[in-house]
Parts: structure tokens; sequence; C-alpha cells
């Protein structure tokens, strides 16, 4: 298997999960105003820990981010870097801001605060998934039947035991890859 390289830096080729799986132990909660507020601040946060000459976007993504919608209190943003493999650029300063490493795979870290109810997704420039994670959070914050569907699959899937967090996100990705197909049929229709 070969390494994938990002600007001329290996990344791993491999999934870790810090600390093994963990349970799901926390259900859904009913929209709550203060989750674009905890975004700001681990926004204003993240920036402050990488400075000002490090060039990142960031944006709230995740069922918090989508106005009535219930969701885990567990707020997700997601960091654009310009190299993943770089972690030397990002990770340190992410660390020292007080946030954990919980997972390191190909393409993604994904640091966590200890008191795990916010997630840092960090990707680099052009991956994929910033995409459609931000094509899933506008089409869910302006189409309510979808909207409605995903949180209803949520409130069941809830109705069960999850040994493993992952495993309740893998259960959902039917759905919201349905989902995600339709957002792009709209902005295709839309002409954006």
């Amino acid at each position: 298997m070969d390494t994938p390289v990002r600007h001329g830096r290996p990344d791993v080729t491999t999934t870790e999960i810090v600390g093994g799986p963990e349970p799901l132990v926390v259900g859904l909660h009913e929209t709550d105003d203060t989750w674009p507020r905890v975004y700001r601040q681990h926004e204003q946060r993240i920036r402050e820990a990488l400075g000002d000459g490090f060039d990142v976007a960031v944006e709230h993504i995740g069922s918090t981010a989508v106005p009535g919608l219930a969701a885990k209190p567990i707020v997700d943003l997601v960091v654009v870097v310009p190299d993943v493999a770089d972690e030397a650029a990002y990770l340190d300063a992410l660390l020292g801001a007080g946030y954990e490493l919980r997972v390191r795979e190909p393409g993604h870290r994904l640091v966590r605060t200890p008191e795990r109810d916010v997630h840092v997704h960090v990707y680099q420039q052009g991956a994929p998934a910033v995409d459609a994670y931000l094509l899933l959070r506008d089409h869910l914050r302006t189409v309510a039947a979808d909207r409605a569907l995903y949180e209803q699959t949520k409130r069941d899937l809830l109705t069960r035991r999850w040994d493993d967090m992952n495993a309740y996100a893998d259960a959902k990705t039917a759905v919201i890859e349905a989902i995600k197909e339709r957002a792009r049929a709209r902005r295709r229709s839309e002409g954006a």
C-alpha cells in the first residue's frame, strides 16, 4: 500500500483511535441557542492557538450548526489547514490550547475538549469531506423535510445501545448520503 502524500509529506495510512472505542453516553438535546456561542469561542481559541500567520479556515458543522435541529450536545468544528500531514504546524498548538487528540487517520485528525463537548475535525485544503460537511449543514438549515428526517433517524437510532460512538455515526450514513445527494441535486438545479 502506498503512503498518501500531501504537499510532499507522507500521511498516516491507518486509523488510530486514541483511547479505543467509547460508548455513546449522550442523547439528543433540543436545539440550544448557546451552541453558536460555543462555536465562536472555540473558533477564537483555535485561531489564537495557531496564530495570525497560519492560513486556516474554521466552520461550525454538524447538527449543532443547524438551528431547530435536536443534537447531541457536542459542538463540531472543521478546521482547514494547508497540509494535514504536517502535524507540527498545528497539532502541538491545538494540544497546547487544551484539546486532546482522539483520532489520527488518513486525511483527518480529530481533537476534542477533555469534557468531550467540542470536537475539532482537521482536514487540509481541498479535502472533499469539508465540502460534504458544509453541503449537509447548509441544506439542513434550509430544507425542513430533510432536517426532520435526519432528526427522526437520530432519535430512532438512539433507542438502541451503542458500545462505540463511531458505530452510531456509521449507522446514520445511508440517510446522510441520501440527504447529501438531494443537496447536490438542489445545488445543481440552482446553478451553484
